[in-house]
């Protein structure tokens, strides 16, 4: 197959230089043993959707009161400490071994609408929606909602806060 010799194209009669395979006005084939391939256009297939999910932590527990049995809520900071209800005003400790404290759900703030969202346990570790706004997110299971903290000591003092907890274990 020879290469093109420099020359007028056949079709629109503009110069066009040697070694050219098209017309660059008219985009012709300049020789005639070319022919143009049929370009196959790719059937589209839509990408799937990719969903961002959010992560994060529980503020803290839902617990029944042992005295009374109503709902509290209880960040989890105060985890091994002495807490107070503010129902029937009995104080107990915040542990979650203890057999006495009931109904461990967790809560936190929906990072997509800032509103308050409770979580059964079974859901840590899940990528789940917000009631809300359907907002994606995970809660992450750093804590077991059954799991609970080392008690903390004063900085300088090895002793526990008079507020916590002995642990009995």
């Amino acid at each position: 197959m020879p290469a093109w010799p420099g020359g007028p194209c056949p079709q629109c009669g503009e110069d066009v230089p040697p070694r050219i395979v098209r017309c660059r006005s008219c985009r012709c084939l300049l020789n005639p043993e070319l022919q143009p391939e049929a370009i196959v256009t790719p059937e589209f297939v839509p990408l799937p959707i990719i969903e961002t999910v959010v992560e994060l932590n529980f503020e803290g527990y839902f617990i029944d009161c042992p005295g009374c049995q109503k709902e509290l809520r209880i960040h989890r900071k105060y985890q091994g400490q002495i807490v107070s209800c503010k129902h029937c005003q009995s104080n107990f400790c915040f542990d979650l071994t203890n057999p006495a404290l009931r109904n461990h759900s967790v809560y936190s703030d929906c990072p997509h609408c800032q509103k308050s969202l409770k979580f059964a346990p079974k859901y840590l570790g899940l990528k789940v929606a917000c009631r809300h706004c359907d907002g994606r997110l995970m809660l992450l299971p750093t804590e077991s909602a059954t799991d609970s903290e080392p008690v903390a000591t004063s900085p300088g003092n090895h002793m526990p806060h008079k507020h916590q907890c002995q642990a009995t274990r």
